[in-house]
């Protein structure tokens, strides 16, 4: 069976009744070639486990089985199933589940099946949920080694993005701040069943095993990101004053900048996350203090 094939997979798609359902952003890909550095860029191989998210018809799942020691697909719609149980039948070590990922114990899922193996996450993700379900992953520490994904264009050149560009946000300071972002390849819309509006990418996420810096509290350094990324147009100091996710006076915050040796009228898009963290560790510190 070959699915990168379109009359192949059209005839599956026919022979089960499915229907595409444009609310679960599904699109399947046809294009072997792609198919080929996702799981290259992957490093999947055998003694691994793979976990996939969405897995459509099957046809990054096939590849999986056959790379990895076990893969495991969650789908989150029921009428894939039975189509999936096709695709997948010559293959006994792959498990499809019926649920929806934002709702599962991703932990307790990857212990239970899949022991001590390292596990890494491979996945054409729908573009609706990419955010949520990759910083479920990084911020909840579930033990994977690494996510290679099929994401939007515009939030891959975000996550890798360098302080001072104008994709650099607080995605950027998030997935860097737990991984090692890597691009793999691009995909034209062609390269789908539907056809998406929009070109994609494979970015390989690389967890590292301690977070790239030190920080007191990393939730209170990314609400101070938040903060500054909020409106990017104001100061810093401005944003971080008028902020809903801290409560901390102007004052405050300029005397700490200008300790730092950090222009208070500095945009946040200029600071990296080693500067994020100082100014959250000793605003923490000295707004405990008064």
């Amino acid at each position: 069976m070959k699915l990168t094939n379109p009359s192949e997979l059209k005839a599956v798609i026919e022979r089960h009744g499915f229907s595409f359902t444009k609310s679960l952003g599904q699109n399947f890909l046809i294009d072997e070639n792609i198919l080929n550095k996702i799981i290259e860029g992957s490093g999947i191989d055998k003694g691994w486990g793979a976990l996939e998210i969405g897995p459509g018809a099957g046809t990054l799942t096939r590849e999986l089985a056959a790379n990895a020691d076990k893969a495991v697909a969650i789908e989150i719609d029921k009428k894939l199933i039975p189509l999936l149980s096709d695709t997948l039948s010559e293959f006994d070590n792959v498990e499809v589940i019926n649920e929806d990922v934002m709702k599962v114990d991703l932990k307790s899922l990857i212990a239970e099946k899949f022991g001590d193996m390292p596990v890494a996450v491979v996945a054409n993700l729908p573009y609706y949920i990419t955010t949520p379900i990759i910083m479920g992953f990084l911020e909840n520490k579930v033990p994977v080694k690494s996510l290679t994904v099929m994401i939007q264009k515009e939030v891959a050149e975000r996550m890798v993005a360098s302080p001072g560009g104008k994709d650099y946000g607080a995605l950027s300071a998030a997935v860097q701040f737990y991984t090692e972002p890597k691009l793999v390849c691009r995909a034209e819309p062609h390269c789908f069943m539907p056809q998406p509006k929009v070109a994609s990418v494979v970015i390989r996420l690389e967890v590292l095993e301690k977070p790239r810096i030190e920080v007191k509290d990393p939730k209170f350094m990314f609400a101070v990101i938040k903060s500054a990324f909020g409106q990017r147009r104001k100061t810093l100091v401005n944003a971080l004053s008028k902020s809903p996710y801290i409560n901390i006076g102007k004052d405050l915050i300029i005397e700490v900048l200008e300790a730092l040796g950090i222009d208070p009228n500095i945009r946040g898009e200029k600071l990296g996350l080693e500067e994020f963290a100082k100014i959250s560790d000793l605003l923490e510190e000295r707004h405990n203090d008064k």
